[in-house]
């Protein structure tokens, strides 16, 4: 619990109301009852806060005065909000030392601040660093490095030789260092390229549930610092994200791709082998990048819905385009000859 005083300290907010009201709780203007607190981000949305009963709104100077409960005023309420979360999270907290169910290999060195779960194996050489946390079925493999902070939920499994930044956190069922799609055609079949490289990660990068990092063929993949991915992304042998770097969920990057600091990646986006993205890309949903994007700025190619019917005549009309595009160049030259420049 905070009281109201505390929390505008804590964001630097200037409060309209009592500073000593009680707040136990976050909530939504719609759904927030009495003790907790409430955050108004979009304007449009002003009309909920005649009927929210949160104890407080953090909010706007310009959407303070239309709020009927006391108000936080901040430049950046949906920020603010986040860093307030913070001081309510609910995740468990989990006591240092190594569940005896464990398997450790006796090189490994574990910080005694560290947390080892149930059933977790740890291979030779790995470290643990201080305050590091290692959930129930994860597996450490030889050699690699988590430092201080690494936060691994239940059924992660890093492979030999990844190197985990300060404070980064991965969720369940997570899989970094596996091999690369990496083979050569021999003529009958496929013969495998050895994956040489392997995976580092910066600090405070957060990573989603069941997505794949696959570890360099010789060089390393590369995840920079503040990086953050969402769940069933998978990012290729070899690929460079920036710092900074944003990509959602169900995203695929081929290999040996470079991307830059500050990008964002919507949802599905395909994103082809040995490409450039440079610095403060967008990328909206759906899009299938083919080709280097070298300036900042947003880029998109997925097909808005439309009704069934509508979308079957373009389908069609689709296919003929090339035939279209040629007779359109055919008309014209046809219009030039007629038309001779003087």
């Amino acid at each position: 619990m905070m009281t109201l005083g505390e929390i505008a300290r804590l964001l630097d907010a200037g409060l309209n109301g009592e500073p000593s009201v009680v707040i136990s709780g976050l909530g939504t203007l719609a759904g927030a009852t009495e003790g907790q607190i409430s955050f108004l981000t979009n304007s449009k949305y002003r009309s909920l806060l005649k009927e929210t009963r949160a104890a407080a709104v953090i909010c706007r100077e310009t959407d303070s005065d239309s709020c009927p409960v006391p108000t936080l005023v901040v430049k950046d309420p949906h920020l603010a909000f986040a860093v307030l979360s913070q001081q309510f999270d609910i995740a468990p907290s989990a006591p240092a030392g190594v569940h005896p169910t464990a398997v450790i290999d006796p090189s490994a060195r574990i910080d005694e601040s560290a947390s080892v779960g149930a059933n977790v194996v740890v291979e030779a050489g790995a470290e643990l660093g201080a305050g590091v946390v290692v959930m129930a079925g994860s597996v450490i493999g030889a050699g690699a490095r988590l430092a201080d902070g690494v936060r691994l939920w239940p059924n992660v499994t890093i492979y030999h030789g990844v190197d985990i930044g300060p404070r980064t956190t991965i969720h369940a069922g997570t899989v970094i260092g596996c091999d690369g799609f990496g083979f050569a055609f021999n003529g009958k079949g496929w013969t495998k390229i050895c994956q040489i490289g392997t995976v580092r990660i910066g600090a405070d990068c957060e990573i989603g549930s069941g997505t794949t990092i696959d570890r360099g063929a010789i060089e390393d993949t590369v995840i920079g610092d503040h990086v953050i991915i969402d769940n069933q992304v998978h990012i290729a042998h070899n690929v460079t994200v920036g710092d900074g770097t944003a990509i959602a969920a169900q995203v695929g990057v081929a290999g040996s791709t470079s991307i830059g600091r500050f990008c964002a990646f919507g949802g599905q986006v395909g994103v082809a082998g040995h490409l450039e993205i440079a610095d403060q890309v967008q990328v909206l949903g759906k899009t299938m990048v083919s080709g280097s994007l070298r300036q900042a700025g947003v880029y998109a190619s997925g097909v808005p819905e439309t009704d069934h019917a509508t979308w079957r005549r373009n389908a069609v009309r689709f296919r003929h385009l090339d035939k279209m595009a040629k007779r359109l160049t055919a008309l014209e030259r046809r219009l030039d000859d007629s038309n001779p420049a003087e």
